[in-house]
């Protein structure tokens, strides 16, 4: 008596093909990330609504103190009826930097 390969797999006796398993797999829609800040940067990107740019929400991620960009972040997510979130985003960024280094430049005077 011999058994087919169709009723093995549906006894869960036999491997699947290899164009089965293929079939089945679901490409990872991340698969081109390979560090954290880009993962990040991703993030921030989509949170905004600016994927198109999201180039250059990973180069903020690698290069920008994590605070900094979790404060704007936080700034523009309880901000009310915002035209532009990539832009006030930059915005509070950029202040939050002066800040920065205002306080860092007091600092270093004393």
């Amino acid at each position: 008596m011999t058994k087919s390969k169709n009723d093995n797999r549906q006894r869960g006796l036999g491997f699947l093909t290899v164009g089965d398993v293929l079939k089945k797999f679901e490409k990872d829609e991340d698969k081109y990330i390979s560090r954290e800040f880009q993962k990040y940067g991703y993030d921030l990107a989509e949170e905004l609504g600016d994927l198109k740019n999201k180039s250059l929400y990973i180069k903020l991620a690698k290069e920008t103190p994590r605070g900094l960009l979790e404060a704007a972040k936080n700034f523009v997510k309880d901000a009310y009826q915002v035209k532009s979130k990539p832009k006030l985003f930059m915005w509070k960024l950029s202040e939050l930097k002066k800040a920065k280094k205002v306080d860092t430049q007091e600092e270093h005077k004393r």
